[in-house]
């Protein structure tokens, strides 16, 4: 298999007097601590040292002096400019000399597709009246004042009841409960048990007749019918408050006062959230987009590793805050570290090529973050996140990954704004 053209092989070899060097700088390094009879610390010769221990005790020490300069000298040639720091393998290691090789990844070949026209098409954003009237309708509910009711039973209403249940007679194990309270209508009783309750009213006793679904856990119980004796102790209601201004100060809307300004709210609020999501479908849409019309000839393992290990940081985070520690979920989900992680594989190879291919589009654009750019963003981040500049900087890792974020919204905003030019176009 050949290998990509990014990928560097540099063989180098540590010649006798320089390997020499190296070797005398181990001895000094060692001689302090090495105790040999008959010499005090750090008298020892190196004469005696190569007979009494071995010169071989001093490669280890050398051949990291070594491959430190060969890296600087690596560096500081602009033939090479690695992305990642080089990989060492220590080829041949003996008295006179020594061979190193470095594997050195530089910026992998890049082909942009025409990122200013992707073809991607954003959603429009509407809002029905349905729409409006079904979130108010499941605000009122939220809200509803629960109240006793004298007449029957209706769907919605909750019923408190007793019952019994028995089968060929005989009653049946968890077929007994007393004041058990059951919203008609939520499905949660075998199926038909709920209906016949509707129209029942307080004090009232019923032969309920059911049968059990055929996949129902118990095995004595399924597909059977079965007789529940009910009695109806109470019925209860759900109150809904009206549109009026203590409902809207109940929701924390001092500012509204009628109904339709309540109507209008509800609208604009369920439009910003579709908004939200068809903004962060086109995002997702063009990167995606990008990806598949670009190529990158190669894509270093150590970013896709170290991509998977801030997924799998962020993951530990989000779950540590529902107060479980990730040990507990790994045996939750009968999963391992190793598992969870390779699952993130595909996305975090996804998320390096999105990012090597922002930063060909910030190079070729030659964008740039100017200092009163930074302080803007770092302003609004610190407003956004109710936190000071400088816990902003801690949060990010630094200033320069401050501007860095910078950049690749500049480079993304290259992509979102095709949207904005297509429909000046078609003006």
């Amino acid at each position: 298999m050949s290998k990509a053209k990014n990928i560097h092989e540099v063989e180098i070899k540590i010649e006798k007097d320089e390997w020499k060097k190296y070797l005398d700088k181990a001895f000094n390094k060692v001689k302090n601590e090495v105790k040999v009879d008959g010499f005090r610390k750090g008298k020892v010769t190196r004469e005696i040292f190569n007979k009494k221990v071995g010169v071989q005790a001093l490669f280890e020490d050398a051949i990291n002096y070594a491959i430190d300069d060969e890296y600087k000298k690596i560096m500081d040639n602009d033939k090479y400019e690695p992305i990642v720091r080089p990989t060492v393998d220590i080829v041949d290691i003996n008295e006179n000399d020594a061979t190193i090789k470095f594997t050195i990844t530089t910026k992998p070949e890049i082909k942009l597709g025409d990122y200013k026209n992707l073809g991607i098409k954003k959603e429009k954003v509407s809002v029905s009246k349905k729409e409006v009237e079904d979130e108010i309708e499941n605000l009122r509910r939220d809200y509803a004042e629960i109240i006793v009711k004298d007449g029957k039973a209706e769907n919605k209403d909750t019923v408190v009841i007793d019952f019994d249940g028995y089968l060929n007679g005989e009653p049946f194990d968890g077929g007994k409960s007393e004041n058990y309270p059951l919203e008609l209508g939520s499905n949660t009783f075998i199926p038909g048990f709920e209906d016949q309750i509707v129209g029942m009213k307080k004090g009232e006793e019923k032969d309920i007749i059911v049968t059990f679904p055929e996949d129902y856990p118990a095995e004595n119980l399924k597909g059977k019918e079965v007789i529940f004796k009910v009695k109806v102790n109470e019925v209860k209601t759900k109150q809904l408050p009206e549109l009026e201004k203590e409902f809207f100060e109940d929701l924390g809307y001092d500012e509204i006062n009628t109904a339709d300004e309540f109507k209008e709210h509800i609208k604009d609020n369920i439009k910003n959230e579709k908004t939200n999501k068809v903004e962060n479908k086109y995002v997702d849409d063009l990167l995606d987009k990008l990806v598949e019309t670009s190529s990158i000839e190669s894509v270093p393992d150590e970013f896709v590793n170290n991509e998977i290990e801030r997924m799998y940081y962020n993951a530990s985070e989000n779950i540590k805050m529902q107060g479980i520690n990730m040990e507990t979920y790994l045996k939750f989900i009968n999963k391992t570290e190793e598992e969870v992680k390779e699952s993130f594989k595909d996305d975090a190879l996804k998320r390096v090529k999105v990012r090597i291919l922002l930063e060909e589009i910030v190079e070729i654009e030659k964008l740039k973050v100017e200092e009163k750019e930074l302080e803007e963003r770092l302003q609004k981040l610190s407003e956004l996140y109710e936190m000071t500049k400088e816990e902003v900087i801690n949060a990010f890792g630094g200033k320069e990954v401050v501007k860095y974020d910078a950049l690749m919204n500049k480079a993304l905003k290259i992509l979102q704004d095709q949207e904005k030019k297509e429909t000046t176009d078609k003006k």
